[in-house]
């Protein structure tokens, strides 16, 4: 009797301090939202919730001023595009170091693997370089064409491969079918949690990217993300901090919507594949 009373007190010392944990985590996000509807004088009240949540001057002047409109489809285009290409290459080449045997195969994994090691920053100059030569800037191809590749999701991708049984592929091949229906009809719907986990993260990442598409669309204001489109909300003679907190809630909104449409696909996948060696 007493072992229960210590174990539910332990499982409610540790859902009170998730819960603790949980708000310290997710408060930055309720003050930009909460932010969004004060008026300018509001803002510099520290007040936490505005005085009415019918003030939308705010997100219709972060529209217009910023050009936000614009910049979300920009952004939309780099980060579905771009993810998708990458899911694509990813998915062939953890199939290849899964299901292949060919010379040199170990020492092409850990060599990409080694790839993860190298901070993005350092490659900068050269991808901007590279870019420049190849007369990518101010382009869609020239945001994304770095990110098309992703030695991690490569990775994750072969572990779960690992998972499935290699009859499975010798039996598609005996009925007559190739690589490609084994990929789409077996191999990617026994691995839709992950799939769906790595689409996600890959969207996200690149709808916040900031430096590189800052960089590379430098002369064309109508190719900038909107994470770059936001900073354009504030200047030093000019501190609108209202409309910055209503464009990052506009911003959230694609990323939000995705997470609920495929949650349900990513409750398995967060750990499946991370085990296999």
């Amino acid at each position: 009797m007493k072992r229960k009373q210590k174990d539910l007190l332990f499982d409610t010392l540790v859902t009170v301090v998730a819960i603790i944990l949980g708000i310290i985590i997710i408060f930055p996000l309720i003050y930009c939202f909460l932010s969004s509807f004060k008026t300018p004088s509001e803002f510099l009240n520290p007040k936490l919730f505005p005085s009415s949540f019918l003030y939308l001057d705010n997100f219709k002047n972060a529209l217009e001023r910023g050009n936000l409109l614009r910049y979300t489809l920009n952004s939309f285009v780099i980060a579905f595009v771009g993810t998708a290409v990458r899911m694509v290459l990813s998915i062939l080449a953890a199939y290849a170091f899964t299901f292949y045997d060919f010379k040199g195969k170990n020492f092409f994994f850990f060599l990409i693997l080694g790839t993860m090691m190298i901070p993005g920053d350092v490659l900068l100059v050269t991808n901007y370089l590279t870019v420049s030569k190849m007369h990518l800037l101010n382009t869609y191809l020239g945001v994304m064409i770095v990110s098309f590749v992703s030695a991690s999701q490569m990775f994750m991708l072969r572990q779960r491969f690992k998972t499935i049984p290699k009859d499975m592929r010798e039996a598609s091949s005996m009925d007559g079918y190739g690589d490609l229906w084994f990929i789409w009809k077996v191999l990617l719907p026994l691995s839709k949690p992950v799939v769906t986990t790595l689409f996600v993260q890959s969207f996200i990442n690149l709808w916040n990217a900031y430096l590189w598409p800052l960089i590379v669309t430098a002369s064309s204001p109508e190719m900038r993300t909107v994470m770059v489109g936001i900073t354009r909300l504030n200047s030093w003679e000019d501190e609108n901090y209202q409309l910055v907190m209503a464009g990052v809630c506009i911003s959230l909104i694609p990323s939000l919507i995705l997470f609920v449409v495929m949650r349900r696909n990513m409750k398995k996948g967060g750990l499946d594949g991370s085990l296999v060696g």
